[in-house]
């Protein structure tokens, strides 16, 4: 139980890092697991599309 809430922690806050102030953490936090899958999954994509194009993440 405790690992699994360490690791929501986790998936909340670098959600919430990638989208650079889009979401806040009490947003993030009430977000649904399904919603969460969703962005994250937006978060991979966005980053593939970057690391194609060359362009830069930072």
């Amino acid at each position: 139980m405790e690992n699994q809430q360490k690791q929501t922690r986790s998936e909340v806050m670098k959600l919430c890092w990638y989208m650079r102030g889009g979401m806040t953490l009490d947003e993030g936090f009430a977000s649904s697991y399904e919603d969460r899958l969703l962005l994250a999954d937006i978060v991979k994509e966005n980053l593939e599309i970057t690391k194609k194009s060359g362009m830069p993440f930072f």
